[in-house]
């Protein structure tokens, strides 16, 4: 037992046991399961089970170990302050469950008798909400409603049968705007007990709730007060480059649960397949309402099931599709310079500002390449390497690696994939067209000299050349008139 787990049920036992409708004595702590703790960031292998259901595996995390008390699957969740890597370089003083942000997955069968003991290592009190389950009113978690909050110090208990097959989600609903924030969220995964009309069997069963956090560069605790405009976008608690490649064998079938738990929804896209949702958080979606897609939109509060065979061998991009949720922390209120000549602007604004550093003169691509020094505890916007150059990522972007002779139920990484000759995009060599630039598509009515907001063109056939006149803000602010 470590140190740590040591310490927890010594607090544990001075502070003692409350459960709702029932008093429980220092004695009666040798009844609760020992609490697993973990705090690494690296995704675990799935569970060991017996063979009554294929467990998941949890992205950059891990699946929560039981025990069998009768008939009954007793499980221990902690809530309690943790240390969240988000990517290597950067950590965040997070609140979640047993070490880890988001908490460990629960994995139960239908039917299964399950109760949840949960103890209270915060500052203040919290309850558990069992998003999407069908259970008794008295353990739906939500503080004032169904039950008092848990206090600090404290352990309830939470007892149900998990009804029906699904992706679900767990995290608190006593002050949800706090808590939330903070990172207290988990997934909830029922298996079917049987073959199920509507449930496939699959080779790989990935888990990703998507989170998100304003983390001020160089600082390492979020703001909880911000509603929309947050800076970090993460799955499972980490951004790009350290988000896990999901790694299957060419003509698995691959299903992916998506859980969104952020203030906005994501359009989550995969490259070079089709899949299907085969469930929501509603359970599993009936075979005549499924269509092939490759991006659907996960609304907040939701969850979407994606299934697909991964028959193209390659690593395809997988992300979400908004483009602002592929980079990491940064500034929204940045000018826009592109076309601004900034020769030697550095240096001279450097003496004065030594932090300061030019941005965007050719597009934000240029960050990449600028080996400039960042805050402490800071991650570039976009980052990332690939067997071609920068990757330019961040954020909620990871790669699905399909390969041939990936063994099966080996979730190792295998590496970046080697394209056979000649099937890769490369520059051309032969001769270049000419572009006609003086016509437009409609009759070769030649194009106007000169177009709104300064830029002229000169007309006529072949290269043109074209001049961008930049209007840069006045003493208005962003409200005041530009000047050329």
């Amino acid at each position: 037992m470590t140190n740590r787990r040591r310490d927890f049920l010594r607090g544990s036992a001075l502070a003692g046991v409350a459960v709702p409708g029932l008093a429980l004595t220092r004695a009666a702590l040798a009844a609760l399961p020992e609490p697993v703790v973990r705090t690494d960031a690296a995704t675990a292998a799935p569970i060991p089970v017996d063979g009554s259901f294929r467990p998941v595996v949890t992205l950059n995390g891990w699946s929560l170990p039981w025990r069998m008390n009768g008939e009954v699957k007793e499980f221990h969740l902690v809530a309690e302050p943790v240390v969240r890597e988000i990517a290597p370089g950067m950590t965040a003083h997070l609140w979640g469950y047993n070490g880890s942000s988001p908490g460990p997955t629960i994995e139960v069968r239908e039917g299964e008798r399950v109760r949840i003991f949960v103890t209270n290592r915060l500052p203040e009190h919290t309850t558990i909400h069992w998003h999407g389950q069908r259970l008794p009113n008295g353990m739906d978690g939500v503080g004032g409603l169904t039950q008092p909050q848990i206090p600090p110090g404290k352990t309830w208990v939470y007892e149900f049968v998990a009804r029906r097959p699904g992706s679900f989600m767990y995290h608190p609903h006593a002050d949800e705007m706090t808590q939330m924030a903070m990172g207290m969220m988990g997934s909830w995964i029922t298996h079917p007990v049987r073959r199920h009309p509507d449930i496939d069997p699959v080779d790989r069963d990935f888990c990703i709730l998507l989170n998100a956090y304003d983390i001020d560069p160089g600082s390492f605790t979020p703001r909880i007060a911000t509603m929309l405009d947050f800076n970090l976008w993460t799955w499972n608690s980490r951004v790009f480059p350290g988000i896990d490649s999901l790694n299957v064998r060419r003509g698995d079938r691959v299903r992916i649960r998506i859980g969104n738990l952020t203030m906005t929804n994501h359009p989550m896209h995969i490259h070079g397949h089709e899949f299907v949702v085969s469930g929501t958080d509603g359970g599993p979606t009936p075979r005549a309402s499924r269509w092939p897609e490759v991006t659907v939109d996960v609304g907040v509060g939701q969850m979407r099931q994606l299934e697909f065979v991964a028959d193209e061998e390659g690593d395809w991009a997988f992300h979400c599709h908004k483009s602002h949720h592929t980079m990491n922390a940064m500034g929204h209120e940045v000018a826009t310079m592109i076309g601004v000549d900034q020769r030697g602007l550095a240096g001279r604004i450097g003496a004065l500002i030594p932090d300061y550093m030019v941005m965007g003169e050719r597009g934000m691509a240029d960050m990449g390449g600028m080996h400039m020094p960042l805050p402490r505890n800071t991650l570039p916007m976009m980052t990332g390497r690939g067997p071609h150059g920068p990757l330019e990522m961040g954020g909620m972007f990871t790669v699905l690696k399909v390969r041939r002779d990936q063994p099966p139920g080996d979730y190792r990484d295998p590496g970046w994939y080697v394209q056979p000759p000649g099937s890769r995009a490369a520059e051309w060599r032969g001769d270049a067209p000419g572009i006609d630039r003086g016509a437009s598509g409609r009759g070769g009515s030649p194009a106007p000299a000169a177009t709104r907001g300064g830029a002229a063109a000169g007309a006529g056939t072949g290269a043109q050349s074209l001049e961008i006149r930049v209007r840069k803000p006045g003493h208005g602010g962003h409200g005041g008139h530009g000047h050329p």
